[in-house]
């Protein structure tokens, strides 16, 4: 069935204003890395649901976590930062996420409320790699959880302690105490006052996964002040960059009880971006955690838009883990495909959110597999498209052995068809290879295609070719599929 449900009325849509033509042309030959470096990321005036840079040229975020780096030597941990950004790049990336707080980073090491500036330049050569390389960054500002904690080591914050010359009694009050509520404000006047006019950063997170700290979402009581921090905090990240995207993360949706906070925080004002996270995790209470990556990707944007928060959605942390995030999932070593990596690129995007799904295990399985080239994949796979033009609307068109996710839009229709026989239970448990599928009918007379659509573009990405076929009917023969495959077809009739 075709979904219709656009969401809460675009508002900024309402003042349109004439798009660059110029920068459709960059996009259309140039694909996704035609960046413009003095161009902020924002949410598209012409569709909520889809960003683009402040000349209106379109982005489509395209990246992962990469939080820090290491090295025996400041110098060797900032060369393998870069080492991975070019990587990156070199396969149609754009997007990354850092940790400001990771040890690495972090500007507010030695006492709270004091900045280390000479810290902080670990972060300008970030950005000015960035710079180089058409990234943007994702900057999150915290990530503590406990004080004086004996478990997740690296969840410990405790200069913010009174005992340690900080302004919290424990947790509960770093988020509801005035004192702590100010002395965060001042952190975000240090920050503005060094990063406020930079485009390359794509947004400041305020927290990651805000819900986990000490009785994160184990209360009422907890989960208020959180959301109560997030609005304040929210309104103060606005005021202190105005012109770049603000939001708020949670953590992952992998259980029926966060549902609710999800709801409030994707439709919160002031936050500018829907996200979600959420793994192949076997010790996850909700049954689709653990079945195939690609559908449980796709079901958290599902959710996601089913509030109708009316702004970009993006599945911002994903991958695998062993049960109940207790470390990398075992079979990452026998990923060598990178079939985990594809699902969640591909699926969020072609599901309906703005972008690829953001992988986290940059360095224990993208790198140590050398899976950069999926990057690359789906980078050729949406090249020359602008979301916010074509007004996607997405289609389910499953038929035989194909899960079809389809995006239609006013020029284009394009789908991701996926062998529901091949999955990371098969492949990499199992070791059965996947099959060839030759000869395939895909049916998309449910898309109601204009009879103008004639001819498909048909694309592989585990071989990067393409090839074209007839669409007769409103059918096509897929001549072969091994994994998954990707359809684009024309529908511009004026053409």
């Amino acid at each position: 069935m075709l979904d219709l449900a656009v969401g809460t009325v675009c508002l900024r849509g309402l003042t349109m204003r004439l798009f660059s033509v110029c920068a459709a042309v960059a996009v259309a030959l140039c694909g996704v890395r035609a960046l413009a470096a003095d161009a902020f990321v924002r949410v598209s005036p012409r569709d909520c649901r889809y960003f683009e840079l402040s000349d209106g040229t379109p982005y489509i975020p395209i990246g992962l976590n990469m939080i820090a780096p290491w090295g025996r030597t400041e110098a060797e941990a900032l060369a393998r930062m870069e080492k991975w950004m070019r990587l990156l790049s070199d396969n149609g990336g754009n997007f990354i996420r850092i940790w400001a707080s990771n040890d690495f980073f972090n500007v507010e090491h030695e006492k709270s409320g004091v900045y280390d500036a000479e810290k902080a330049r670990r972060l300008d050569a970030v950005l000015d790699m960035a710079d180089r390389y058409g990234i943007r960054v994702k900057f999150t500002i915290e990530h503590f959880r406990h004080f004086f904690s004996e478990r997740e080591s690296w969840a410990n914050k405790n200069i913010h302690h009174v005992s340690m010359g900080g302004p919290a009694k424990d947790v509960s009050d770093f988020f509801a105490g005035e004192k702590s509520r100010e002395q965060f404000r001042r952190k975000l006047d240090w920050y503005a006052r060094r990063y406020g006019d930079r485009p390359t950063i794509f947004a400041w997170e305020l927290w990651n996964e805000v819900n986990c700290g000490t009785g994160g979402g184990v209360t009422i009581e907890a989960a208020a002040e959180q959301m109560e921090w997030t609005r304040v905090m929210l309104e103060a990240l606005h005021e202190r960059f105005p012109r770049n995207l603000a939001t708020q993360s949670l953590g992952s949706f992998d259980n029926d009880r966060v549902r609710e906070l999800y709801r409030e925080l994707s439709c919160m004002p002031g936050n500018d971006m829907a996200q979600v996270h959420r793994y192949l995790d076997l010790g996850a209470s909700l049954a689709v955690c653990k079945g195939p990556v690609d559908v449980l990707a796709a079901d958290a944007v599902a959710e996601l838009r089913a509030f109708r928060p009316g702004k970009p959605i993006l599945l911002a942390e994903s991958g695998a883990v062993e049960p109940s995030h207790s470390g990398p999932f075992k079979l990452y070593d026998k990923d060598r495909a990178g079939i985990i990596l594809h699902d969640v690129v591909f699926a969020p995007f072609f599901a309906g959110a703005a972008g690829a799904g953001q992988c986290w295990h940059w360095d224990r399985y993208v790198e140590a597999r050398d899976l950069w080239w999926q990057f690359g994949r789906f980078a050729e796979a949406v090249k020359g498209l602008d979301p916010a033009a074509e007004g996607f609307e997405p289609v389910r068109l499953d038929q035989g052995r194909l899960r079809v996710y389809a995006l239609k839009g006013k020029r284009t229709f394009v789908a991701w068809c996926r062998d529901t026989q091949n999955m990371w239970e098969t492949e990499l448990a199992q070791g059965l290879a996947p099959q060839t599928l030759a000869n395939v009918t895909l049916d998309l007379r449910g898309a109601r295609l204009p009879e103008t659509a004639t001819m498909a573009d048909l694309y592989d990405p585990w071989t990067n070719k393409h090839v074209t076929a007839a669409v007769e009917d409103g059918r096509i023969l897929l001549p072969q599929i091994v994994r998954s495959a990707v359809v684009r077809i024309g529908l511009d009739e004026s053409r």
